[in-house]
């Protein structure tokens, strides 16, 4: 995908339009790219926060499950408690 591509695709998404919302998640996620996950989020995207909870359970970064816990993911809290667990 092109730069030109994304940018159309983001300028969808903030225009409320919910597949090219999706497209991006689905890109950020196989890229792994935390802060277009985390822009997408901030702007109520759950299957966002569903792609960061699990990339930062993957990495276990604990920081990122913290932050997301405490804004309100309770996915993000059991991964967290999972990990607790296992150490």
């Amino acid at each position: 995908m092109t730069e030109d591509e994304l940018a159309e695709l983001r300028r969808r998404a903030a225009s409320g339009d919910r597949d090219a919302t999706d497209q991006l998640v689905e890109l950020a996620g196989e890229r792994g790219d935390f802060d277009e996950l985390r822009r997408l989020a901030a702007a109520g995207s759950s299957d966002a926060v569903d792609v960061l909870v699990e990339l930062a359970g993957e990495r276990g970064d604990l920081d990122e499950l913290r932050r997301l816990a405490a804004a309100g993911s309770q996915d993000a809290a059991d991964v967290l408690a999972e990990l607790d667990e296992s150490q």
